[in-house]
């Protein structure tokens, strides 16, 4: 497929007296790193929440790989191929880590509760599949092998964002989104996440869109290609990473003067 993955066509949101999203739209093209920057409330995890059925806008049109998904329910959406990550971490803090990615697998599971039961022929060569594919790609690739058994719960905060990542590519997505996936990390766990989200995008076996909302300002102008900047709920600028740095309305947002936005990690 070329062109847009995701066409987002004014949508608006309300919660009773807030409007916190005014009609917004934006296009996601296939293969990049499509990042959301605003202030903290101004609509970015909403907009999230649209695109993935957590929330259906009041008016306004989402269209993925062609097909209009307003109508749809979450799990449909999953179906399609639309995965996330969220702000705050959602997993099973009493299960282990490959019990948690493995849950992120469950949609492309065909065996019935009787075959699955006795466990023989097509299950069981199925389960070995989507295990080998969970154990030598996804736990290879975020580097979670000597924590595969551990208890979620017990992980540091920054392995559990891993984790987390771990099972929203189980679901082999085609369009992944990360709410604010290098929160409460240190440097060097922020590193390893930019790196990550790079492998996802550019690897051959990957090819994953991204859409990525984050407050790192240093994160999002390294690895992304396009960025979108919404401001009480309205979209205001949208463009390069270079042009979202040189943008004056940008900065007022941001900073309320005419400051850079962005200083090159050094």
């Amino acid at each position: 497929m070329t062109g847009p993955i995701l066409r987002v066509e004014g949508v608006e949101m309300a919660f009773g007296g807030v409007q916190a999203l005014r009609g917004v739209s934006l296009e996601v093209h296939v293969g990049e790193i499509f990042s959301i920057i605003c202030p903290n409330g101004a609509g970015k995890t909403v907009l999230l929440n649209c695109v993935n059925g957590l929330y259906h806008p009041q008016k306004g049109r989402i269209v993925f790989q062609g097909q209009e998904i307003g109508h749809l329910r979450p799990h449909r959406r999953a179906a399609l191929g639309i995965s996330r990550t969220f702000q705050k971490i959602e997993l099973f803090s009493g299960m282990t880590v490959l019990d948690n990615i493995r849950l992120g697998r469950h949609l492309h599971m065909r065996s019935g509760l009787l075959t699955a039961a006795l466990y023989v022929g097509p299950t069981a060569r199925e389960e070995i599949e989507h295990r080998a594919f969970i154990e030598q790609e996804i736990i290879d690739l975020l580097e979670i092998q000597h924590i595969r058994d551990k208890v979620v719960g017990m992980l540091p905060y920054g392995l559990q964002k891993r984790v987390e990542l771990a099972r929203a590519l189980a679901l082999g997505p085609k369009l992944l989104l990360l709410d604010e996936p290098m929160a409460g990390l240190n440097l060097e766990e922020t590193e390893d996440m930019a790196r990550f989200i790079l492998d996802i995008s550019e690897e051959e076996r990957w090819k994953v869109t991204c859409i990525l909302v984050e407050h790192d300002m240093g994160v999002v102008m390294d690895i992304s290609h396009r960025v979108a900047v919404l401001n009480f709920g309205e979209k205001i600028a949208e463009g390069s990473p270079q042009e979202i740095q040189g943008n004056s309305e940008v900065v007022k947002a941001y900073l309320g003067e005419a400051e850079g936005l962005y200083v090159t990690r050094g």
